[in-house]
């Protein structure tokens, strides 16, 4: 199996080529970090969110979550895999959040045009086939995302390890104007009209 990945660049952020010619991006990151060590001051926080909430996002590189969100250093605990699908590691990572470090709700959010939309469960076959395993992992595809929200805020809200389920929103945020629309946790069936 072969993946093509094209290349994008905005004015914000240099070319691929211009990264390969300074080393590699992990490189370039590297010195990035460099730069910011050399004027930073710790903040003093321990690592109980503010806000206690933990927000379940997928790592799609459009979604700068803090800004969207209005959030600062230290305000949540930021949770990110392909979908932002809730998993059995998601499922643990809130669990440390809620009963090590206090967190009481929890924000799910999904996004329009998400890859996993394009994807099928055929990848695992296919990475078996490529690699002579297959991954323990599902690919969690989906082609509604408002139904995947649903999935996720179920798969939250009867987890047996999670001390707190009576605060677990969803939303789908919208790539192409930043907001966010808020899911209702009921089927498509129950609140449509017609």
């Amino acid at each position: 199996m072969t993946i093509n990945v094209g290349t994008m660049s905005t004015s914000a952020h240099p070319s691929a080529d211009a990264i390969r010619t300074g080393g590699t991006v992990t490189d370039r990151l590297v010195d990035a970090n460099a730069r910011y060590a050399a004027d930073f001051t710790d903040p003093g926080m321990d690592a109980r969110p503010v806000l206690r909430v933990a927000v379940v996002a997928c790592m799609d590189a459009r979604l700068d979550l803090h800004s969207a969100l209005g959030l600062e250093l230290g305000d949540c605990h930021t949770i990110r895999n392909a979908g932002g699908v809730v998993t059995d590691d998601v499922i643990r990572s809130l669990t440390i959040s809620q009963r090590a470090l206090g967190t009481r709700s929890v924000m799910l959010v999904h996004h329009t045009g998400c890859g996993l939309e394009s994807l099928t469960e055929d990848f695992r076959h296919e990475l078996e086939d490529e690699v002579g395993q297959r991954p323990a992992w599902a690919v969690e595809a989906f082609r509604d995302v408002d139904q995947d929200v649903r999935q996720s805020m179920q798969r939250v809200r009867t987890s047996p390890f999670l001390l707190h389920a009576d605060d677990v929103r969803g939303f789908v945020f919208d790539v192409t104007t930043g907001l966010l629309r808020e899911i209702d946790p009921a089927s498509d069936a129950e609140t449509d009209p017609a």
